[in-house]
């Protein structure tokens, strides 16, 4: 699974933050539990939301995007086969 952009763990922590202010403020919970609870809600919603933006944004990139470095390096290897044996003649 590819790490997720910056953009993304932003997009998280801000639906963490607001999820847990927004339980807080409409529950009025004040007890260590239900607060726990409340905000380990808002930490699962955050995680989420970052992985579905991370497989939104992969997907929308299209197959095969990850394999274009890894062909332009194979490009770039020594040649091994007999069609790269011999140097171009004019």
């Amino acid at each position: 699974m590819p790490r997720p952009s910056a953009a993304q763990v932003c997009l998280g922590s801000f639906t963490v933050v607001a999820t847990a202010v927004a339980l807080l403020a409409v529950s009025g919970a004040e007890g260590v539990l239900a607060v726990t609870v409340l905000v380990a809600v808002a930490l699962a919603l955050g995680t989420v939301v970052t992985v579905l933006a991370l497989s939104s944004s992969s997907a929308a990139a299209g197959p095969g995007t990850a394999e274009a470095p890894r062909a332009a390096q194979a490009d770039d290897a020594a040649p091994t086969g007999p069609e790269r044996a011999y140097a171009r003649q004019r």
